[in-house]
């Protein structure tokens, strides 16, 4: 099992220690570094400011919204990453949610998941630099009846193939990013509940697809905090786990809480919600389960923390993200060198 790490968004005060983050982790050996965008920072511009600012780690969006972004834009984007890093990147993609789909872009949240299929085969073609032509339910590549010509990439990526991923939550689309995708983002992965909650259903896009489960990235994200006061370090995730199970999406399309759902947490997952909807963010942070946090962070001294490691590749973790948690760039940085100590001693290295 390989280590990433993931910065989360830019612009939230700390950018400065998210490159310090990310230098550590290049200099400690992990194999990737992640960085998402919501409505504020943008991946790819942090991407390629990391990318220029490391040697060896590999680069990659979680996610680049698929709203935000045309597809041939975002096999551009992957394109020259890829060159400019010296085939460092790895193109992470994700439909986002009904808020800042409808809310931000102004891009109806229907049929994601024909639409990710439709956008992950433009953004192969292109990236494969076939001429480009299309003829789908949501995008037709040229246009009729006009001046649009079936154009070709013009940049060559350093690499025949950049890693596809997709970001995924539901059973049907983990189904079809085992099928269409290279590797599947996680998130909120309880090591004893993979295989029920994503496992299964990616094989089974996997055997769709007349594939196997070799080769295929199975990458979810972990936060990590060392201490020895496992309930007061689960405590610092609360707000975390309650905007996401309670506040993300709507009432009736939030992926995190129907995730949480399929866990086991039915009625706390609905007090979480209807706190947070009804705007009581503190009593909503108060009712997420210690059970909850504790499954699906990576908390404690080392040697428990590679406990927490060697599950999550039992479970079948193939590259395991950590986001190191910290008040200070120095907790932050000791989390992170926690994290490969941890990976050295549960014998994953």
């Amino acid at each position: 099992m390989r280590l990433g790490i993931n910065l989360g968004y830019w612009g939230a005060g700390m950018d400065g220690d998210n490159l310090a983050v990310a230098q550590e982790a290049d200099r400690l050996g992990y194999d990737v570094c992640w960085a998402a965008e919501a409505y504020g920072s943008d991946a790819p511009t942090v991407l390629s400011w990391v990318a220029a600012k490391t040697e060896r780690i590999d680069v990659g969006s979680a996610i680049l919204q698929i709203p935000a972004r045309q597809p041939a834009m975002t096999a551009m984007t992957a394109a020259t990453l890829d060159s400019l890093s010296g085939g460092r990147f790895r193109l992470g993609l994700g439909v986002s949610g009904p808020q800042v789909s409808e809310g931000w872009y102004g891009v109806k949240f229907d049929k994601p998941l024909a639409r990710t299929r439709e956008y992950v085969e433009i953004v192969r073609k292109a990236m494969s630099r076939e001429r480009l032509t299309h003829d789908g339910e949501h995008w037709t590549l040229p246009l009729p009846g006009g001046p649009g010509k079936a154009l070709k990439l013009t940049v060559h990526p350093e690499r025949e193939h950049i890693p596809l991923y997709i970001a995924a939550i539901g059973p049907r689309n983990l189904e079809q990013t085992g099928e269409i995708a290279d590797g599947a983002l996680l998130i909120f992965p309880a090591a004893e509940h993979l295989e029920e909650t994503a496992i299964r259903q990616l094989r089974a896009g996997r055997e769709k697809a007349g594939k196997t489960m070799d080769g295929f990235d199975v990458c979810p994200t972990v936060p990590i905090a060392v201490g020895d006061d496992v309930d007061a370090l689960a405590d610092l995730f609360r707000p975390y786990t309650a905007l996401y199970v309670g506040g993300m999406g709507s009432r009736s399309q939030n992926f995190y809480n129907q995730l949480a759902r399929r866990m086991g947490y039915e009625e706390a997952a609905t007090e979480i919600q209807d706190k947070y909807l009804a705007g009581d963010k503190d009593g909503a942070a108060a009712a997420v389960p210690r059970e909850l946090i504790d499954s699906t962070a990576l908390l404690g001294p080392v040697e428990r923390i590679a406990d927490g490691m060697r599950a999550y590749a039992e479970a079948g973790v193939t590259t395991l993200t950590l986001s190191p948690a910290g008040f200070t760039l120095d907790e932050r940085l000791a989390a992170v060198r926690a994290g490969v100590t941890a990976w050295e001693r549960a014998g994953l290295a």
